[in-house]
């Protein structure tokens, strides 16, 4: 140990930790059959740097503060995109380093370049997506005075504006890069999208805290949901025996021109048929036919008589 853990207050407990945790990685990697060495790994840090600069490049004057007039707009942009191409690139071949390991045969060594190529081939179609989703949530929400007030300030454009881009990723072969993408918009929003989910364009999350899609989640065109909506898998993988159907068709199929309101939970591979509205805290596990309505039966008024028993129960008066 060095002399300044030495000098430590601690040094004896500092000491007992370091012998204890590396007794604990131990017993982990003896259980990881199979396992290789990790020598490198994307970081979340540079990563949250990347798409600082990502959307600086997709919305210069709004998300990455440009001022400098329409005729400098493209060298912001260029230099905004050369950052973050280039923070991709070294995480993207950092996975790959990771994943090599796990493989018989290595990657190209071109292959971290070719991803990055095609991600930045796709950024026009996907700053068109994001745009739908902005436009959908400003037509969407009266309380919105501005397309640009969402775009700086909504949870929900935040965390669809990290799941297009980390989607893009995760198809192009960089699932974990695409992961911690995710999951930076998750910690500032609580909104939980995976990057696999298929999700078309005019897409709103109002609100939002509190949803979970899953991976093989497949939502349509002009979906809106709301807070607490979970579109989940019946069982964890591992506890019940699956097929191919329940492996890799998990979570549920939302059609277009749904809305989906707070605290409503679908799990399974279940279909929300066209022009549906699924009211809030409905629980479901079958399809719903194209224009349905599903609500929960509303909560009814007691009268005085039963209203003062349920009072008694719970140690309160009625006066």
């Amino acid at each position: 140990m060095t002399a300044n853990f030495l000098a430590s207050p601690y040094a004896a407990e500092v000491a007992q930790a370091v012998s204890a945790l590396d007794a604990a990685r131990s017993t982990w990697r003896e259980g990881q059959a199979g396992r290789h060495p990790v020598s490198s790994f994307p970081s979340p840090d540079a990563l949250a740097e990347g798409m600082r600069d990502l959307s600086a490049a997709l919305f210069p004057v709004r998300l990455g503060g440009f001022r400098g007039g329409a005729a400098r707009e493209d060298d912001f942009v260029a230099e905004a995109l050369r950052r973050a191409l280039a923070t991709l690139r070294a995480q993207v071949a950092k996975e790959l380093e990771y994943w090599g390991g796990w493989c018989d045969q290595p990657f190209d060594a071109d292959q971290p370049d070719t991803v990055v190529r095609l991600f930045a081939a796709g950024l026009a179609e996907t700053r068109l997506l994001i745009d739908s989703d902005i436009e959908a949530a400003f037509v969407g929400d009266p309380a919105a005075r501005t397309a640009d007030e969402i775009l700086v300030s909504y949870p929900g454009a935040h965390a669809v504006l990290h799941y297009r881009i980390a989607h893009q990723l995760f198809a192009l072969g960089a699932p974990i890069v695409a992961r911690a993408i995710s999951e930076l918009a998750n910690a500032r929003t609580g909104i939980d999208i995976h990057p696999g989910a298929t999700i078309g364009p005019s897409f709103f999350i109002d609100h939002g805290t509190g949803v979970v899609i899953g991976e093989t989640a497949i939502i349509g065109r002009n979906v809106r949901l709301y807070q607490h909506v979970t579109l989940g898998a019946r069982a964890p993988l591992g506890l019940t025996r699956v097929g191919p159907r329940e492996r890799f068709a998990r979570h549920p199929i939302v059609e277009d021109d749904v809305t989906i309101y707070a605290g409503a939970t679908i799990l399974g591979r279940v279909t929300i048929g066209r022009g549906s509205t699924i009211g809030g805290n409905v629980w479901l596990l079958s399809d719903v036919p194209p224009d349905s309505v599903v609500i929960q039966p509303e909560a009814r008024i007691l009268d005085a008589a039963a209203g003062t028993l349920v009072a008694a129960e719970l140690g309160l008066t009625i006066s």
